[in-house]
């Protein structure tokens, strides 16, 4: 089983994860939903596993700027075009574990997961 953990580069927590991950030797693939683009295909899996609500990062920049239209107007049929546009409200870091999906970052959890 391949392990991926999907976010961008910059984003601090996405760091933090990296780092620890590493820390603990643990082998991974890091994809950049920027530089690597968005696989329309692992969005709607994701949306349908986790739910568009709690896959939409509303704290981001991206999403405050986005016009008060767009914002009215989400909801499960609207969020994947969305996202697709802008990868960067998706909430990150995702995990995926292949049978599992994992939202954020907190070492705690990464612990249990990996029963570190």
């Amino acid at each position: 089983m391949t392990i991926r953990l999907y976010g961008i580069k910059n984003c601090d927590t996405v760091k933090k994860a990296r780092k620890w991950l590493d820390q603990q030797g643990i082998d991974y693939r890091f994809v950049d939903h920027r530089s690597d683009g968005l696989d329309p295909t692992e969005l709607q899996h994701w949306l349908e596993r986790l739910g568009w609500e709690q896959v939409l990062n509303k704290r981001g920049t991206t999403y405050r700027a986005l016009p008060d239209a767009d914002k009215a107007s989400l909801g499960p049929d609207t969020a994947a075009a969305l996202l697709q546009a802008h990868p960067a409200m998706i909430k990150r870091p995702l995990l995926d574990l292949g049978d599992e999906l994992h939202l954020g970052f907190k070492p705690e959890l990464y612990s249990r997961i990996f029963n570190k």
